[in-house]
């Protein structure tokens, strides 16, 4: 019995671990494609683009974790801006097809560049001691490491939470998400409410990114392998709804990681027929809007 209840616990920490990483790097992705209803395939690439960002802070140049993972997010938030201008915002009118061939033109090209660059090789990155190990939470041993994960995840929900219900530019884009039209009728500046949503998302997305190192390994090929799973966190979730993005990655992470331990050569197939079942009943998710 106390083995069943050990595994049980160890199923629910994993779970909520891959389930915020989940959702720092998704939620981006769920609030642009509200926000622009752009078919962003490249949101991935964005989050590769910060692990690798962070190896050569860290094994290049002697940046600390911490530091490197925050400079990180900023870098790629920054480089996000002339994509957006250049790249996304003339195609923003344009159909479907074009905004996917677009961003899977652009996860090849990161693909082909980051090979080029830093090899076909899984990278790896040395994490400060105190994030090696197990810590004490007062029922029991838990990795370090991935409770550092949520906590990070909690304070950006709550940091997220406070900038869209408690600031004039949350307010701002929630507007442009129900009504993109409306909120431009009374004066609000969309274009730049893109240029926002769109390098925060892209800084989310990096900093899940550097994250993700230490718990499902960073290749060149991350950008295209973890696609369907932050597509099917935004799909539960509903598009634009920060609740929903979040709701999304820990049910999914937690059914995941629960699926794999009980029938680890099912792969990912409970995650796929949870999807499935949610959106027959919930065709916009679990909290989009019709």
């Amino acid at each position: 019995m106390e083995q069943v209840v050990n595994a049980a616990i160890s199923i629910l920490f994993d779970g909520v671990a891959y389930g915020m990483l989940l959702f720092i790097i998704s939620v981006g992705l769920s609030i642009t494609m509200g926000l622009m209803g752009f078919a962003n395939l490249a949101h991935g690439a964005f989050a590769m683009a910060g692990g690798y960002v962070l190896v050569s802070l860290m094994v290049g140049l002697g940046f600390p974790f911490i530091p490197a993972l925050v400079l990180a997010a900023v870098c790629v938030a920054v480089i996000s801006v002339p994509f957006e201008r250049y790249l996304y915002r003339p195609l923003y009118q344009a159909d479907e097809l074009d905004h996917v061939l677009l961003s899977i033109g652009l996860v090849l090209m990161a693909t082909a560049a980051i090979t080029f660059v830093y090899g076909p090789s899984t990278v790896s990155i040395t994490v400060p001691d105190y994030l090696n190990g197990q810590i004490d939470l007062g029922i029991g041993l838990f990795p370090a490491y991935r409770t550092f994960t949520i906590a990070v995840g909690a304070l950006l929900i709550l940091g997220l939470w406070y900038g869209f219900e408690g600031t004039i530019v949350g307010a701002k884009i929630r507007a442009a998400v129900d009504n993109r039209r409306m909120a431009q009728s009374i004066g609000i500046n969309v274009d730049r409410l893109f240029v926002i949503a769109f390098a925060l998302g892209s800084g989310l997305a990096a900093l899940g990114g550097g994250l993700a190192i230490e718990i499902i390994g960073m290749e060149p090929t991350f950008a295209l392998t973890y696609l369907v799973f932050f597509l099917i966190v935004v799909a539960v979730g509903g598009l634009g709804s920060i609740r929903g993005a979040f709701v999304a990655a820990l049910l999914l992470g937690l059914i995941d990681t629960a699926g794999k331990y009980l029938w680890p050569d099912g792969g990912a197939f409970f995650i796929y027929a949870v999807t499935i079942a949610i959106l027959l009943v919930r065709p916009m998710g679990l909290f989009g809007r019709s």
